[in-house]
């Protein structure tokens, strides 16, 4: 066989797996684009879903309709399209994972695909918990700090009439302003008022279901990688205070400067890392007795004979 016959053989396969990525990441792609189409046909009430911590933090305040605002005859459909990509994805995801995995499964043994198949499983059920989790706890804490910090006339007037009782009229007033304020008079000063843009409220709503997503994926990462011997259990505990460190600076990059949302992301990831530390543990005890139980290694280290040791410590013994 000639030198030119082994490289178009050698070349086969290679040609094989990039005409089967080829074919995985074309059905991917349309799964993708149908998900978009679908997400669009609904993505006016799932906008309406995820304004709603906005809409019961304004009812909260007093306003009796609270109404959102574009400025640019573009910018509601951009903002329906920006929902459709992203819940498109989140639609199309079974499909890709399916598409990643028989790619990747016919280059794997029995036992790595059995072990490799539960986290394609639990890495979208995390991401589900924590973007629920997102919606339902920590956006509706962040709008009332948000929201309730313009209406901080109201907290003052109720303070002083806590500590001082009842204050004659006219004295003591709390400063103009607040969230939803009475029409101005002429010494009244400037009305301020909310008047919110659908996009920019979108974009924090969005922005935390995907951080709160991402962080909860820590668990299947990290004892994915333990799976793999990348990381062990002694080693997570070991870095336990640079992992708090890192874990605060996340809190405070994803997060608004509120310390109540920031202390919630930061327990819940910390909270997290524990389990992590505790599941990778649990693979290394799982592994540790598969190789006991096929010979690899004894519990108990029993003596060795030698006998080349055993001369050497009958000359020393005579010596």
């Amino acid at each position: 066989m000639s030198q030119t016959d082994e490289v178009e053989d050698s070349s086969a396969p290679l040609i094989e797996h990039l005409t089967e990525l080829r074919s995985r990441l074309i059905k991917a792609v349309i799964a993708f684009i149908i998900g978009i189409v679908l997400a669009f046909v609904v993505a006016e009430p799932i906008l309406e879903f995820l304004l709603a911590p906005i809409e019961n933090t304004l009812r909260d305040l007093g306003d009796p309709n609270p109404t959102l605002q574009y400025t640019s005859p573009q910018e509601y459909l951009f903002t329906l399209f920006r929902i459709s990509m992203v819940f498109g994805f989140i639609l199309a995801f079974p499909v890709i994972a399916f598409q990643l995995w028989r790619f990747v499964a016919p280059g794997l043994y029995k036992k790595e695909q059995n072990a490799f198949l539960p986290f394609i499983i639990a890495s979208p059920v995390m991401f589900l918990l924590g973007a629920s989790f997102a919606q339902f706890v920590v956006t509706p804490l962040a709008m009332n700090f948000f929201l309730g910090f313009a209406d901080i006339s109201s907290v003052f007037a109720g303070l002083l009439s806590a500590v001082a009782g009842n204050i004659p009229a006219g004295e003591a007033l709390p400063p103009t302003g607040g969230l939803f304020p009475e029409p101005p008079t002429d010494s009244d000063g400037v009305r301020i008022t909310f008047f919110g843009k659908v996009n920019e409220s979108l974009d924090i709503t969005l922005k935390f279901i995907i951080a709160f997503g991402m962080c909860f994926q820590l668990p299947v990462l990290l004892t994915l990688m333990g799976k793999a011997g990348l990381v062990s259990a002694d080693g997570l505990g070991a870095v336990r205070k640079y992992a708090m460190v890192g874990i605060l600076l996340l809190a405070a990059l994803v997060t608004p400067p509120d310390v109540v949302t920031q202390l919630i992301l930061f327990t819940v990831v910390y909270g997290l890392y524990e389990v992590s530390i505790f599941l990778v543990r649990r693979v290394e005890t799982k592994r540790d007795d598969r190789l006991r139980e096929e010979g690899y290694f004894e519990d108990d280290e029993e003596e060795f004979d030698d006998p080349l040791m055993k001369e050497f410590d009958e000359d020393e013994d005579e010596k």
